[in-house]
């Protein structure tokens, strides 16, 4: 049975994938298990080099350097401690990916449509974890900052498993993570790794079987169909 044409963002992704960022994941995870053997008080920093890299390999010099320049502006307002100030920040920033002018000199960085979508798809996740970062210093009491730091910042922002499309991890919870120090163990580290497979391909599976028989996306993008069915069928 053939594929839903409509589902673009599965199709834009899935492209990517295969191209470029399924390989950098496996590099993120030969990265952060090779730090834990050998560098374990410096993984943190290796792992946020890693991803700059990523970051620079397939956004550019440019689309590196607007992720750099937003979270140093929203690391610049967190310091005045006003949840309100951040909210405002992180909403103006996001603003700016909708300004006509803006959008046509950022498209002129890149030969395709989809270099620039994936810029576009970055910031708009990456400013989620700014505002995380910016609000949890303002909320927490100095003695609470020792790690609420601009490094610490770029570490979390540039943590590249959540680069592109999250899931959003909060800082408080992000740098406890890595800061826990555990015994290595490639029995169980195999082990999590081959569960953590499975667990995608399931999912992957799922949802191709899903795009090839439930044309949701091409059915919501026509409105006769919709129009013609009843109540129950829409149900």
């Amino acid at each position: 049975m053939p594929q839903d044409p409509m589902d673009f963002e599965w199709s834009y992704w899935i492209e990517w994938g295969r191209e470029r960022i399924l390989w950098l994941l496996a590099g993120h995870l030969l990265v952060s298990q090779m730090s834990r053997l050998l560098v374990e008080k410096y993984k943190p920093w290796c792992l946020m080099v890693y991803g700059m890299a990523a970051c620079w390999l397939l956004l550019g010099i440019k689309g590196f350097a607007v992720i750099l320049l937003h979270a140093a502006i929203s690391f610049a307002v967190a310091q005045f401690q006003l949840s309100l100030l951040t909210w405002l920040c992180s909403l103006i920033l996001l603003s700016t990916l909708r300004i006509p002018a803006v959008e046509e000199t950022k498209r002129k960085w890149y030969d395709t449509e989809n270099e620039y979508y994936l810029l576009l798809f970055t910031v708009s996740v990456r400013c989620l974890f700014c505002t995380s970062f910016s609000l949890e210093y303002c909320w927490h009491a100095p003695a609470q900052k020792s790690f609420h730091s601009f490094p610490w910042m770029l570490a979390y922002v540039f943590y590249y498993p959540t680069f592109h499309n999250g899931p959003l991890v909060n800082f408080d919870e992000f740098s406890k993570q890595m800061r826990r120090q555990e015994a290595f163990s490639v029995k169980t580290n195999l082990s999590i790794l081959i569960v953590g497979i499975i667990r995608i391909f399931f999912w992957w599976c799922l949802a191709e079987l899903m795009i090839h028989l439930m044309y949701i996306h091409a059915l919501y993008s026509s409105a006769l169909p919709l129009e013609s069915a009843s109540y129950w069928a829409l149900g």
